[in-house]
């Protein structure tokens, strides 16, 4: 690690928004910037290959997180991946570029976030991308990020893009553009046929920038204050404790899982809860780690009656899809988003096939809403919200999360509607060259309460989470519309768990304009540094932390405790 004094930024999370922050905060040469990220460099081959984006879940490269069991899902565990390595989600997920609707954006303005409207946020959207189809209104081609049409799509996906217009539905030419309903073909971020993650887009060209630096293998375990001013960092690397102090602002972008867990061990949570937990209270805000938003998914697996393969390994799994509404409105955004893959995705308990293909609804709007929350260690009490004692907290445990998937009856039935709208399609006479036997749900799960019993038992994650850690004034706001900390100093998040409410489609890519829409906040903003004269004498915690500063700004930037 470098020897330097105190950084200017510290940047919690070198993931889809922390990558993009770190870059556009060091084009300033006098600006310093320290980028600590928990798991290590984006080595891994299958990273560079989009066909093998399946290997790399529950691999050294995924946190590997489980839910709770959940109750309206018949107690499931539903797994929860998320990266763990430079890019972290970007260099694990399926590569999808879709940026949502506009109404999305214009809700969470009218939600009392000014500057996010759809008008506001487009041009960051643009900012980042270097389109292949060139620049227009909607795409721009200056940007770091490789967003590309899919690659040679198979025959059979082309054939599902056909169908659905033949059957009435929209032919969309591109889901970021004018319109996102109808049928198509995804963007992907790909480049030169290899993944386009952010850490090689924005933060491997920048690596050799003097005032960069990248540590990766380190998991922060805290914020550190002085009062509510944040003041610096605790991390953990090679087993050994380390503290670094900030001049100007952490910048928390670890993701909608860890985001709100470092804030809750740094004591920013809701008061009640901390306090049974044994941690000191830093600012009581009870929407930490709440509001806890995801995209549920749900396969429609055939038989395929002749061998069906992807172009090329360059090419990603899911090429095809549609935005749709169940109810058929054209004045909202869509609230089933469909995909189409030319492999099987089967659920857990039904039998392998050589061939097949599926197609995945997911819910673009659920009405549900999880939380997240610490684990105490084994044997201390958990109840709705676990209580322990600070000596129990162990910061290299994962959170306990909390879906709740399908409370909502009518959640249920959007996701039946989905079903039905897949059948319709693949029983076309368009596909008949290439539809065997239906192998999931299966051809006697035909009534609404057998597709019901379907759904409780398969649906999963589309690994989108978002929102502990929400944007806006309520009294449930995490971060105010510049992603600011209510209640404390020096503190952002950036990250999805910034989003109030999901937007309809898939999340790497608004991540990644809240990352670019971040940086020009903080340059803009006023934020003064920290100074010795923060620091009262006369108060031992004070004292203590002055000399943890004064060290810090010495000959070695970095703490050993």
């Amino acid at each position: 690690m470098s020897t330097v004094q105190n950084y200017d930024y510290i940047v919690v999370g070198a993931g889809s928004a922390g990558c993009v922050v770190a870059n556009r905060l060091t084009e300033d040469p006098e600006t310093t910037v320290l980028l600590l990220e928990a798991g290590n460099r984006d080595t891994k081959p299958e990273i560079q290959i989009p066909a093998d984006c399946l290997k790399l879940l529950d691999s050294e490269v995924d946190w590997g997180y489980f839910s709770e069991p959940e109750p309206y899902l018949n107690d499931r565990i539903i797994f929860c991946p998320r990266g763990k390595v430079l890019g972290g989600s970007s260099s694990i997920n399926f590569m999808l570029y879709v940026r949502g609707n506009p109404f999305d954006y214009d809700h969470w303005q009218a939600l009392g976030n000014p500057g996010w409207s759809y008008q506001d946020v487009l041009p960051y959207f643009k900012k980042s991308e270097h389109s292949s189809r060139g620049a227009d209104a909607y795409h721009g081609v200056d940007g770091e990020l490789s967003v590309t049409d899919s690659i040679a799509p198979t025959t059979i996906s082309q054939r599902f893009v056909d169908v659905c217009v033949a059957l009435g539905y929209d032919r969309n030419p591109d889901f970021n553009g004018k319109q996102q309903k109808g049928a198509g073909f995804y963007q992907m971020t790909i480049k030169d046929g290899k993944r386009h993650s952010t850490a090689a887009a924005f933060l491997t060209p920048i690596l050799d920038r003097s005032n960069l630096t990248v540590q990766t293998d380190a998991l922060v375990t805290r914020l550190l204050f002085i009062g509510t001013r944040v003041i610096g960092v605790e991390y953990l690397y090679e087993g050994t404790l380390h503290q670094i102090g900030v001049n100007r602002e952490v910048i928390l972008s670890a993701g909608a899982f860890d985001s709100p867990k470092v804030l809750m061990l740094s004591g920013i949570g809701d008061a009640e809860y901390l306090q049974a937990m044994g941690i000191s209270v830093v600012a009581d805000l009870p929407g930490v780690g709440q509001n806890l938003q995801d995209h549920i998914l749900l396969p429609v697996v055939y038989q395929a009656t002749q061998e069906l393969y992807l172009a090329t390994t360059n090419s990603g799994i899911g090429e095809a899809g549609m935005f749709v509404h169940s109810e058929g409105k054209v004045d909202v955004a869509p609230d089933l988003q469909l995909f189409f893959c030319p492999l099987p995705w089967l659920p857990p308990g039904y039998s392998l096939v050589d061939s097949a293909f599926t197609g995945v609804v997911s819910l673009t709007h659920p009405q549900n809403s999880g939380s997240v929350t610490l684990r105490p260690a084994k044997g201390s009490a958990s109840r709705t919200r676990s209580v322990g004692s600070a000596q129990s907290l162990d910061p290299r445990d994962p959170p306990i999360i909390r879906l709740n998937y399908l409370q909502s009856q009518s959640d249920v039935q959007k996701l039946v509607t989905g079903i039905q709208i897949l059948r319709s399609l693949f029983h076309s006479s368009s596909f008949d060259e290439f539809r065997g036997e239906e192998v999931a749900p299966g051809p006697k799960v035909q009534s609404d309460r057998s597709l019901e019993a379907y759904i409780r038992e398969v649906c999963n994650t589309v690994y989108h989470p978002i929102g502990t850690c929400k944007m806006g004034t309520d009294p449930m706001a995490v971060v105010d519309p510049e992603l600011r900390v209510h209640g404390v100093e020096g503190l952002r998040v950036v990250d999805a768990s910034i989003m109030p409410t999901i937007v309809t489609g898939n999340t790497n890519a608004p991540t990644i304009m809240i990352g670019e829409k971040a940086a020009d906040l903080i340059k803009a903003s006023p934020t003064r540094q920290t100074t010795r004269s923060d620091f009262d004498i006369q108060n031992p915690a004070h004292s203590l932390a002055r000399d943890f500063w004064d060290e810090s700004n010495g000959a070695n930037g970095h703490k050993k405790l």
